[in-house]
């Protein structure tokens, strides 16, 4: 199966190319405009495919590509891989805008190619753990140190993990959505959202003028209480406190639940299962609501 992968930067190189890389019966194809770091990782990793276009990407025949390019490039890189054919994976956001969102996922489903975001975190282990338990109170904390930024970059970039996070761990339908921002010189320095149904509560906070750089991660309910700590030590608290750390040897992509969600997309390529991001709308429905209060 010929596989792309589109955009080479940090996460790709660290994250996503380790883990196909490590998969058998992939024909991986590269692309990236830096012709250096397209040959660097290419040979790096043995792959011949080697394209600096989209264009190039399209006439190598791919059955799918995964998209790691700048989220302002998002729409002019996956809306011609799906007029061509080819199912994609698109690191969140989808595009950086609810209308745009909304009109790749529209392509998909005329096209009836696969397009599934990267929320990885929903494939994550501690936070899978997290799902599992009765839960009437979730609290996530995912904040930076010094990164005041303007409100759509913060959202449709960072806070998008938490929204997405909260609405995987909520325990039924959420019937009430509400949020705060602090904007200061047209940048947000930090943004709380509330996400409530019934008989339960779903926090959010991200402070980018934080003093450390952090994610948690809790759930409580009938008498449990677990918390996540980036995304990798797990806390459990019933007659005292037990941590049980990440093991030495787990794959930081695996922890991540990047590992999880690239064999996902495969299989569904695979077995011809089309994988759609209507979910994934009303999560940037929601950062959108956000951008325009904070805008």
């Amino acid at each position: 199966m010929r596989i792309a992968v589109i955009g080479l930067g940090d996460i790709a190189e660290k994250a996503y190319l380790p883990v196909l890389a490590a998969q058998p019966g992939l024909d991986l194809h590269l692309c990236t405009r830096d012709r250096a770091r397209l040959d660097r990782l290419a040979d790096a990793y043995r792959v011949a495919g080697r394209s600096t276009s989209v264009e190039e990407v399209v006439k190598a025949g791919v059955e799918a590509a995964f998209v790691h390019a700048a989220t302002p490039a998002h729409r002019e890189v996956v809306e011609p891989l799906l007029r061509a054919g080819v199912h994609v994976y698109v690191d969140k956001p989808i595009a950086d805008n609810l209308a745009d969102s909304e009109h790749l996922v529209r392509l998909a489903h005329a096209e009836r190619r696969s397009l599934m975001v990267g929320f990885n975190r929903r494939y994550a282990p501690g936070y899978v753990g997290l799902a599992a338990l009765p839960r009437h109170l979730v609290l996530m904390e995912k904040n930076r140190a010094g990164h005041a930024e303007t409100p759509r970059r913060v959202v449709f970039d960072d806070f998008i993990h938490v929204v997405d996070t909260l609405r995987f761990l909520a325990p039924g339908e959420v019937t009430g959505v509400r949020f705060r921002t602090r904007v200061r010189d047209g940048l947000l320095e930090h943004v709380v959202l509330e996400l409530a149904g019934d008989g339960f509560t779903a926090i959010g906070v991200m402070n980018r003028m934080s003093g450390a750089s952090e994610e948690t991660c809790e759930a409580m309910g009938d008498g449990v209480k677990r918390r996540v700590v980036d995304l990798g030590d797990v806390v459990d608290y019933a007659g005292g406190e037990t941590r049980t750390r990440r093991p030495d040897w787990v794959p930081v992509a695996r922890q991540r639940g990047i590992e999880q969600i690239c064999l996902e997309f495969l299989d569904a390529v695979r077995e011809d299962r089309l994988l759609s991001a209507d979910d994934a709308l009303v999560t940037h429905a929601i950062c959108e609501d956000i951008v325009a209060q904070a805008s």
